[in-house]
């Protein structure tokens, strides 16, 4: 089949090429995002393939299923860049790669951490131009703060056993606690408010819906233990980034470590270093020496990278052959119409 791949990037191209041995698939990449205005680039494939930041709104979904596309291939696990109602209504079928390495963004995660605690970013930066001075450099011990975990999924739960390791005591708040980290790692389940009020560290692993966008907002962030530390891995629109920077201001987050950002589409995966940021809430963020922002990279290891390419052309082959699609998504069923 042929596989118009959107948003290719150079480091993910080897391991598509590596895994397509096995399917025999027509791989044809385009640098560009898959949106509305570059939709028809499609045109000639019946599968589009793309990424975290395409956006395949309503109007990008008609172009695509005016064309010769039957099948929208995400290599991610997230689809909330998708109108999975509109490929729905025309007809088109949506794939996603559940999980890949959630140990990936795991340990991301603690890494981030980590670097944040002991001011590692700002340590190498000095060293570099021959200043060894410790002033400014003051951390904290892992051992005994307590972490809150928002979502205990398959990330969330692998970021628990790696924080119980340290030693830290480990809250957690999901609509479906997992008994087995309770059973095996002591976390314990809390509301939403008892963890802001009790973790020095809070730590987002929950996917972005309507219920979830703005998750931390100003409230949230009220609630929270002064100098608390802030951690995203998940999707950018969960953490209101302009409250954000209020609450640094204030100091009533102590650091933040992002790996997404709400408005990366555009600007992360791409090399932006000869340009002024356009972005005024992003340029603003990057002034914080207490803010370190990775640009969507947790889930950048060789581990990760096999496993998208592998199930996302799996996904591929299943639907050429007529084989049962057990990682399709389906737009969530509507209720009644009282009569």
């Amino acid at each position: 089949m042929r596989i118009a791949v959107f948003d290719a990037h150079r480091f993910e191209r080897e391991y598509f090429e590596r895994a397509n041995h096995v399917h025999g698939h027509e791989l044809v990449y385009f640098d560009a995002r898959l949106t509305s205005a570059t939709a028809e680039l499609a045109h000639g494939s019946p599968c589009a393939c793309c990424f975290v930041n395409d956006r395949l709104d309503a109007d990008a979904i008609a172009t695509l299923a005016h064309g010769t596309t039957r099948l929208i291939a995400l290599r991610s696990a997230g689809y909330n860049n998708v109108d999975v109602e509109a490929a729905d209504r025309h007809g088109l079928t949506v794939v996603r790669v559940p999980e890949y390495s959630p140990h990936a963004v795991a340990e991301h995660t603690v890494a981030l951490v980590l670097a944040l605690d002991r001011k590692i970013h700002r340590a190498h930066a000095r060293v570099r131009e021959g200043n060894f001075s410790l002033d400014g450099l003051v951390g904290f011990d892992l051992y005994g703060k307590t972490v809150g975990l928002i979502g205990t999924g398959k990330i969330g739960s692998a970021a628990a056993a790696i924080f119980r390791g340290f030693g830290c005591i480990v809250l957690a708040h999901d609509l479906v606690p997992d008994l087995d980290l309770v059973r095996r790692h002591g976390v314990r389940y809390v509301p939403l408010a008892e963890l802001y009020a009790k973790s020095d560290i809070v730590s987002l692993h929950v996917p972005l819906t309507p219920a979830t966008r703005h998750i931390i907002d100003a409230n949230a962030l009220d609630r929270m233990k002064p100098g608390v530390m802030l951690v995203n891995t998940s999707r950018g629109a969960l953490v209101d980034s302009r409250a954000l920077i209020d609450g640094l201001k204030s100091g009533r987050i102590g650091n933040a470590g992002l790996d997404v950002y709400e408005e990366e589409a555009g600007v992360f995966f791409q090399d932006l270093s000869d340009q002024v940021i356009q972005d005024d809430v992003l340029a603003r963020l990057l002034t914080f020496p207490n803010v370190l922002i990775t640009a969507h990279q947790a889930f950048l290891t060789r581990e990760a990278l096999t496993g998208i390419a592998e199930v996302t052309l799996e996904n591929v082959s299943a639907f050429e052959h007529g084989r049962t699609l057990v990682n399709r998504v389906s737009a969530p069923a509507r209720a009644p119409t009282p009569a």
